[in-house]
């Protein structure tokens, strides 16, 4: 029997992790669920020991991010060899049909590596995520963020990247292709691991009928420093690393356009500090993504053309973007 593991990043989710755990406890598939606790000092770990003796707890003695954190997840999985990983938010719940929706489109689709599903805001109304899009101005966004949910994304399709807040990874791609990108920390991590998937041939797709609830955490409106922070490096990291060479020059210009754009807002809003901090770690940072990028570009199986296809040419809305 194949083994799918459900891996939950936590930290300092007290508030949540009883109704995630007790949603993913009435999963219609047998699976394991593993926690990665990143150094809480709140109630979590007691309320996971004593109420869901069943999963398998991993505490770590700091906070190592959602990127640090889901990777030893992963590598604890992969040990145990799983099929198929999920990742889920802490602070979310899943419909009964969520995991055996995602299991089953990756059962009959051989090249999908990744499979996300319908990510909704908990008023049930709202989308929170079909998927994310990437925008040749550098910029990530979530598919039908704060639509109405009317069916209009009741389709089964391919998508450009996935979130890592409820999307199921499948281990082959991720022994090729390697885990989440921990100097990327937080934001954008799920983007970069989709780049690399979709540029290593594999295919991301999209499952309606896997249904999770979400609470949206932060909002463009209020980017504390240190989503500013690791927002902005990631940015950086994000194009540098992935984009092919072709491409990345053919649209340099939307790039620095927009690199101008969230420069200015980070001062309009106070947060300049933050943004010029994030564009120093990015710069330290670029003799790695240079490293990473060359590995990346040479295992390219997508043509240029192929990956070009799949990019929004237009500016990205004017939503939140981090959950």
């Amino acid at each position: 029997m194949e083994k799918i593991y459900v891996v939950i990043p936590n930290w300092n989710g007290a508030d949540f992790i009883s109704s995630c755990l007790t949603s993913l406890n009435n999963q219609t598939i047998q699976h394991e669920v593993i926690v990665v606790d990143n150094g809480s000092v709140d109630e979590s770990i007691k309320i996971i020991e004593t109420d869901f003796p069943k999963v398998i707890l991993i505490k770590l003695p700091t906070n190592t991010g959602f990127a640090g954190g889901v990777n030893k997840g992963i590598e604890h999985a992969l040990k145990l060899n799983a099929y198929a990983v999920a990742l889920f938010n802490n602070d979310a719940v899943a419909d009964f049909e969520w995991l055996s929706s995602l299991i089953k489109k990756m059962r009959v689709e051989p090249k999908s590596g990744i499979v996300t599903g319908k990510l909704k805001l908990f008023d049930k109304k709202h989308l929170d995520s079909t998927g994310d899009y990437y925008s040749v101005f550098g910029m990530p966004f979530p598919r039908g963020r704060n639509q109405i949910d009317i069916g209009q994304y009741d389709k089964s399709e391919e998508v450009f990247a996935a979130s890592g807040g409820a999307s199921l990874y499948r281990s082959d791609m991720l022994k090729e292709i390697g885990l989440f990108d921990e100097r990327f920390f937080a934001y954008y991590e799920d983007v970069d691991i989709s780049m690399r998937a979709r540029l290593a041939g594999w295919t991301i797709l999209y499952e309606p009928n896997a249904v999770a609830f979400h609470h949206l955490s932060a909002t463009s409106s209020k980017l504390g420093s240190f989503t500013r922070y690791h927002a902005t490096k990631n940015f950086f990291m994000l194009y540098t690393k992935n984009m092919p060479s072709y491409l990345y020059w053919k649209y340099l210009i939307f790039f620095l356009y927009q690199s101008v754009r969230l420069a200015a807002s980070s001062l309009i809003k106070g947060g300049g500090i933050a943004y010029f901090k994030g564009l120093g770690r990015a710069i330290i940072n670029l003799p790695y993504i240079l490293s990473k990028r060359r590995a990346i570009q040479k295992n390219r199986k997508i043509s240029i053309k192929e990956f070009d296809e799949i990019l929004v040419k237009t500016k990205p809305p004017k939503i939140p973007l981090i959950s």
